[in-house]
């Protein structure tokens, strides 16, 4: 059989030429499968009709008419294996048709050769067995000849029609109103045979269509499999893309800020710190939106874990309206915000992170009006909302928003406009704490996204640690004697210079192997090392290398440029304390703070 797909971008008229001749095929193919079903029972009716005759008709005439039938039936059984076994196309379809009419004409000239042979001489009750067995062979032959609708009227006129003609010329009444019961029944037949070729027909195509919806449906799942790799593929190869150019953007960035805060440690005259200043700037929006990159990383790796805890939520409401109201007012826009007394059980600083993400959202997609940021406590649940008035979300937009890089009116790619991963590290975020995140929004008439946190009752106050003065931080890493490991150049510098300018006695090397050499001629009290090393080693590997050299542990931390998943969950799996870049002066000197010989006694006030 043909196989359904070499259908497709066929003519019309050859689709249902080819259909056509498939049904044909499969009846043809049908008639041959049923013929076996027939052979024993016929030559036991022949065998037994013989016998029961043999007294009006003779024993031997109705042996050889026997033969006849039992010759013919086993002919027709051994020419439909034959057939069911060959290949039969459009050129030999009706060659094998016109076969079987002639076989099937002769099969009903051999059982109705019992009519001329024994009707006139048969007594009533022999009569009555001949014309019985002979319309039972008739509607015998119907269930199994039928889907060749031509075989089986082959069949049955020859069969019937010498049974007519017997039983006219017998010149008996009764048998001559036999002979026109036989016709109507002929016709009968006929009608039932037609009925039965129909069916027959309308479950083979039934079957094609099944077979070719199972075929499409496979089509369709190996396509959807195909596409569901190729995405897969695709989001892998972003998600290299992405962890590579950001490690590789953080570079220079980081080396950048690093040299930008040795300079405005040196004497300058104010245009020269007007310029540094806006150089700073512009290496701070740049940190930004590789910190953002590296916040959905985290989440995509796993490496951030909640520290549920409760929390006041005044406190976070305070934080973010003091560090963002600016941003809101520097475009004209009203920013304010609602007291409240309400306690939450969350990871205060995960929630803060998200509320950061969903005013800086609002901020940005607002041109007149203003951002409402509020909490509302209900029984045991309180909700912390973002009111804005800005341009507002369509319905059939408000779930694709917290896909990655998907960004509302902002075809020309403006990075002004972030980078499309604010909403989705706030449902990442979320969800990894099991909250909800909702929005509500018309267009043109702003948004209100609300986050859905536990109420809970705060145990007892904790003062709030004070802040590191920058100052403090210079004079308690005086002397603190640092084995700086970093790969590239232009980091290493940047950073042993500001180490130096902090009063630090910096030693930086390229790689493991110095590292390892020199922590065993000198003491060092800090080691920092950069993850990604030279040669496909790591920073954990340098770390423990310098420990090993030392025989003493020695306090360390990793800085990291990377942003790939499997990278951040080995780097966080090592225990050592981490910075990402680029790192910000500050971050560097509360880190280096903790990790000095006696920082517990020299913290600043």
């Amino acid at each position: 059989m043909k196989d359904g797909t070499a259908l497709q971008g066929a003519p019309v008229h050859a689709v249902a030429e080819d259909t056509l001749h498939r049904v044909r095929v499969e009846q043809v193919r049908l008639l041959c499968g049923n013929l076996g079903s027939s052979v024993l029972p016929g030559i036991l009716v022949a065998l037994l009709v013989a016998y029961a005759l043999r007294a009006s008709a003779g024993l031997w005439p109705l042996l050889g008419w026997a033969g006849v039938v039992i010759a013919s039936k086993l002919f027709d059984y051994a020419d439909a294996r034959r057939m069911l076994d060959m290949e039969i196309t459009p050129a030999n379809i009706g060659q094998v048709t016109r076969r079987l009419v002639v076989l099937h004409g002769i099969d009903g000239a051999a059982w109705g050769l019992l009519a001329p042979l024994a009707l006139d001489t048969a007594s009533p009750g022999g009569s009555i067995l001949l014309i019985g067995v002979l319309a039972g062979v008739a509607g015998n032959s119907m269930s199994i000849l039928s889907p060749v609708m031509p075989a089986f009227v082959s069949f049955c006129l020859v069969e019937l029609g010498m049974l007519a003609t017997s039983a006219w010329h017998t010149h008996e009444n009764a048998l001559q109103v036999l002979a026109v019961a036989a016709l109507l029944y002929v016709a009968s037949l006929l009608v039932q045979a037609r009925n039965s070729a129909r069916a027959a027909r309308a479950a083979i195509m039934l079957r094609f269509e099944n077979n070719a919806l199972i075929e499409r449906l496979q089509r369709e799942s190996e396509k959807t499999q195909q596409a569901l790799q190729q995405a897969e593929q695709a989001n892998a190869a972003k998600s290299r893309f992405l962890a590579g150019a950001s490690h590789d953007l953080r570079q220079p960035i980081h080396a950048q800020g690093l040299f930008l805060e040795v300079l405005s440690n040196t004497p300058l005259d104010p245009m020269q710190r007007e310029v540094v200043g806006r150089l700073r700037s512009a290496a701070d929006n740049c940190a930004d939106m590789l910190h953002t990159l590296l916040d959905y990383s985290r989440i995509e790796a796993g490496v951030v874990t909640p520290q549920v805890a409760p929390f006041r939520v005044q406190a976070l409401l305070h934080r973010i309206s003091r560090e963002m109201a600016a941003q809101a007012e520097a475009k004209g826009l009203v920013f304010r915000t609602r007291e409240s007394q309400a306690v939450a059980s969350a990871d205060a600083g995960l929630t803060e992170l998200i509320l950061r993400n969903l005013v800086s959202n609002a901020i940005r997609y607002t041109e007149q009006g203003g951002i409402l940021m509020a909490c509302r406590h209900r029984g045991s649940q309180v909700w912390l909302e973002v009111w804005d008035t800005g341009i507002g979300i369509a319905p059939e937009q408000q779930q694709e928003i917290f896909r990655e890089f998907h960004q509302l009116g902002n075809p020309e790619r403006d990075h002004n406009k972030g980078m499309g991963l604010g909403l989705a590290i706030a449902e990442g975020l979320a969800k990894m704490q099991g909250l909800q995140l909702t929005v509500q929004s018309l267009p043109g008439r702003g948004s209100v996204f609300k986050l859905l946190l536990p109420a809970a009752v705060m145990p007892q106050k904790v003062p709030a640690p004070a802040p590191v003065a920058l100052h403090k931080a210079q004079r308690d890493l005086h002397g603190l004697r640092i084995l700086l490991i970093e790969d590239d150049q232009r980091v290493r510098d940047s950073m042993a210079q500001l180490l130096t300018q902090w009063g630090c006695q910096c030693v930086a090397v390229e790689g493991l192997d110095e590292a390892q050499t020199l922590a065993g001629t000198q003491e060092f009290d800090v080691v920092i090392s950069d993850y990604r090393l030279r040669a496909h080693r790591n920073g954990t590997e340098a770390i423990a290398a310098v420990r090993q050299a030392s025989q003493r542990h020695v306090g360390a931390l990793l800085i990291t440029g990377d942003t790939a998943p499997a990278r951040l969950r080995e780097a966080s799996e090592s225990g050592i304390p981490m910075l990402h870049k680029p790192v910000a002066p500050g971050q560097l000197w509360e880190a280096l703070l903790r990790l000095a010989p006696g920082a517990q006694q020299a913290q600043p006030g």
